[in-house]
């Protein structure tokens, strides 16, 4: 089974595509949903995130997602440390999750940082979709309402778009001028035939 992996920068578009090889009938894996979920739901995350971060990262509703951004956004050694502790619980749904998906003729992990985590290794094939950054700004202000200068400290700790797209095999581009829907069928049909 073909495995590609979906990346691309805050505010991309990856969400999209990801819908449209839904319709395909493609399963798709969504690395950041499912850590948003481990960081909620796994004792053993939590307790571990509460011991590197501190307890009143975590209120009685449940993480604290604004706390625990402005320290790790703000610190790339504790950014690197929320990651170490929240990947590996992603690696084990992943590896669950492709053992119940592996008659599809091809699957789709999502991840905003694939290259960043090295979850780029365990696929066959990467996408990057890209879109310029000032729209891509506009884009994450207009859904999540969070200041621009927020969202360049979370693309900092990015690679760049430029890098993304040299270390993949397919680039979607989602500009708001070219079209999503003959990207993806392009690729899907290349992959449908492997």
């Amino acid at each position: 089974m073909i495995k590609l992996g979906i990346t691309g920068g805050i505010g991309s578009g990856k969400t999209i595509v990801c819908e449209v090889f839904k319709c395909l009938g493609i399963p798709v894996f969504n690395s950041d949903l499912i850590a948003r979920r481990i960081v909620d739901q796994n004792a053993c995350v939590i307790n571990e995130i509460k011991s590197q971060f501190g307890d009143d990262v975590y209120t009685n509703v449940g993480l604290d997602r604004k706390k625990l951004s402005q320290i790790v956004f703000q610190n790339k050694s504790a950014l690197e440390r929320l990651n170490s502790i929240v990947h590996p619980a992603v690696f084990d749904e992943f590896q669950v999750w492709l053992a119940e998906n592996k008659n599809a003729p091809f699957i789709i992990k999502e991840a905003a940082i694939m290259f960043e985590s090295g979850a780029y290794k365990e696929m066959d094939k990467i996408a990057t979709v890209f879109a310029p950054e000032k729209i891509r700004l506009n884009r994450v202000v207009k859904r999540d309402h969070i200041p621009v200068d927020q969202i360049n400290k979370r693309i900092e700790n990015q690679i760049t778009e430029q890098e993304k797209i040299n270390r993949s095999d397919f680039v979607i581009v989602n500009d708001d001028e070219q079209m999503v829907l003959p990207q993806v069928i392009k690729i899907f049909n290349e992959l449908s035939m492997i």
